[in-house]
């Protein structure tokens, strides 16, 4: 976090990452500042991109996507123009839920919604079989979710009121 970032931008932080709908007064009293000034606040953080995006969080199994996979992906060749080709043809597959492109052995770890077994079978196809860069891939199945999240830590003694 940067330096020109005080307490009470961490602890708008900290809140809207709980619940980015949470209403102006509720963060205005939490933080101790007047409704205008978290506004400007949020506004100075969204156009500074600390805020990236305000999403909601959807239940996958809700839609159908049962089952999650890891998949480690190691490419043949790892030139710029086939590293851009592998990350486009990701973007465009919803099923890849997030992408990271990572140093080792692998170079890529994808996570991967799924409706069913079939559905997974016919994304390894699209993706990996008729891709002739990409020279292995492992894959694991998710049996249980322990912790998922994309919260980024702020602080740990933030001191909220109330």
């Amino acid at each position: 976090m940067s330096d020109n970032h005080d307490d009470r931008d961490l602890q708008l932080i900290h809140l809207i990452q709980e619940n980015s709908r949470i209403n102006l007064d509720v963060l205005s009293e939490a933080i101790n500042l007047s409704v205008p000034s978290v506004q400007r606040r949020l506004k100075k953080l969204r156009d500074n991109g600390i805020i990236e995006k305000e999403v909601a969080i959807i239940s996958p199994e809700k839609l159908g996507y049962s089952m999650t996979f890891i998949v480690m992906v190691e490419l043949e060749r790892e030139s710029l123009d086939k590293l851009n080709a592998f990350k486009k043809q990701i973007d465009l597959e919803p099923r890849v839920q997030q992408s990271y492109y990572v140093t080792g052995e692998t170079d890529f770890v994808l996570i991967c919604l799924v409706k069913d077994a079939n559905d997974f079978e016919n994304l390894t196809h699209t993706l990996f079989f008729e891709n002739s860069n990409v020279r292995r891939f492992r894959s694991s199945m998710v049996m249980g979710k322990h912790k998922v999240g994309l919260n980024v830590p702020t602080v740990s003694k933030i001191r909220l009121k109330g």
